[in-house]
C-alpha cells in the first residue's frame, strides 16, 4: 500500500508468495513451475506481480526462454530460501513434539546397510523424544514376527517377477524404493582361479532361510549355471567382507554393493535378475494412533 493513500506498508512478506518465486528460479519458467505449485500460469504469474508490488522492484526478467532473476530477485531468493526452510522446520518441530514413546522396528539387513547409520541418526535427531529400538532380520522372518506382535513396524524385501513385471505393493505397504538386483564380485577375483579346484563358479551366499538365496539358487539350477557354496556368510556384512575378499560371486541389491565391486567377467549365461521392492509394513487393526503418526512421518526419513 501507498503510505500517501493512508494505509501502511506491509513489513513483512507472504511465505506463499516468496515460495512461488523460488518455485518459477528453481524450475526456470512461469509455466514451468505452475504444475509444481498446483497453479494456473496466470496464478502464478499474479503472485509474482504482489510480490513485486511488495518489493517495489522487479523481480524476474521475462523471455520467450523462461523467467531468470534480476539483481534484487536473487538477493531475495536467498532471504526466502532461509524463511522457507525455518517455516518447514518448525513446521516439523510442532508436528513431531508429539511423538513421545518407545518404538521397536525391524529392518531387514538388505535395506541400504552403508546409509542406515545415517538414516537412524536422521530420526533421533529429528524425533528426540521418540526412543527407537533396531533389530536386524530377515524378510521372512520380520513378515512373521510382525504378526505375532513382536516389533511395531518392519522394512522388508520383496523380489519382484523375475520377467521384469512389477508386482503390485501388497495392500495398504508403503513401498520405500525399489533397486536392482546385480551379479557382484570383486575385481581381484579371477574365474579361472577359484576355491572350489574346478570349473564350478564360487557363490558367496547367505543361511537357507534367506530367501533372496533360495531365490539365487533356484534361477542358477533353472539356467543351468555350474556353481558350487564357496562361503556361506551369517548376515550382509559377512557376505560383503567375502565378496571384498575376492571369494567368488554374490548377487546383491545396488544399495548393498559394495564399494569397488563389479559385475563378473568370464561367467557365461548368469542369468537375468529382477527389481526388490523395500516395503514398510502395512497398519494393523486396533493399532494406536502413535504408531499410526510413526509410520506416516517416518517415511521421508527412511526412503
Amino acid at each position: 500500500m501507498d503510505e500517501k493513500e493512508g494505509a501502511p506498508m506491509a513489513r513483512h512478506f507472504d511465505l506463499d508468495l516468496l515460495n512461488t518465486l523460488v518455485a518459477v528460479a528453481d524450475a526456470g519458467s512461469l509455466s514451468a513451475a505452475a504444475p509444481h505449485l498446483c497453479r494456473s500460469q496466470s496464478a502464478v504469474s499474479e503472485q509474482i506481480r504482489k510480490l513485486e508490488e511488495v518489493c517495489g522492484l522487479p523481480l524476474l526478467v521475462r523471455r520467450k526462454s523462461g523467467a531468470t532473476p534480476t539483481p534484487a530477485g536473487n538477493r531475495l531468493l536467498g532471504h526466502a530460501r532461509e524463511l522457507l526452510a525455518l517455516s518447514d522446520a518448525a513446521y516439523r518441530d510442532m508436528r513431531d513434539s508429539h511423538l513421545v514413546g518407545d518404538l521397536h522396528l525391524a529392518i531387514t539387513d538388505y535395506f541400504r546397510p552403508g546409509a542406515l547409520p545415517g538414516i537412524l541418526r536422521r530420526v533421533r535427531d529429528r524425533f528426540p523424544r521418540l526412543h527407537l529400538h533396531v533389530s536386524i532380520r530377515k524378510s521372512a522372518q520380520i513378515e512373521k514376527d510382525m504378526e505375532g506382535g513382536a516389533f511395531d513396524l518392519g522394512i522388508s524385501m520383496a523380489i519382484l517377477d523375475r520377467d521384469g513385471q512389477a508386482v503390485p505393493c501388497p495392500p495398504n505397504q508403503i513401498r520405500l524404493r525399489r533397486e536392482p538386483l546385480m551379479w557382484i564380485c570383486d575385481p581381484s577375483f579371477s574365474p579361472s582361479e577359484t576355491p572350489l579346484g574346478d570349473s564350478r563358479m564360487p557363490l558367496l551366499v547367505l543361511p537357507e532361510t534367506c530367501s533372496l538365496q533360495r531365490f539365487v539358487v533356484r534361477i542358477l539350477d533353472a539356467s543351468g549355471v555350474s556353481y558350487g557354496i564357496a562361503h556361506s556368510a551369517s548376515g550382509v556384512a559377512g557376505l560383503q567382507m567375502a565378496v571384498t575378499a575376492g571369494l567368488g560371486v554374490t548377487c546383491l541389491n545396488a544399495s548393498a554393493v559394495p564399494d569397488g565391486a563389479i559385475p563378473p567377467k568370464g561367467i557365461p549365461d548368469l542369468p537375468a535378475l529382477p527389481e526388490v521392492d523395500f516395503l514398510l509394513t502395512a497398519p494393523r487393526v486396533g493399532e494406536s494412533a502413535f504408531l499410526s503418526d510413526v509410520r506416516e512421518l517416518l517415511v521421508d526419513c527412511l526412503r
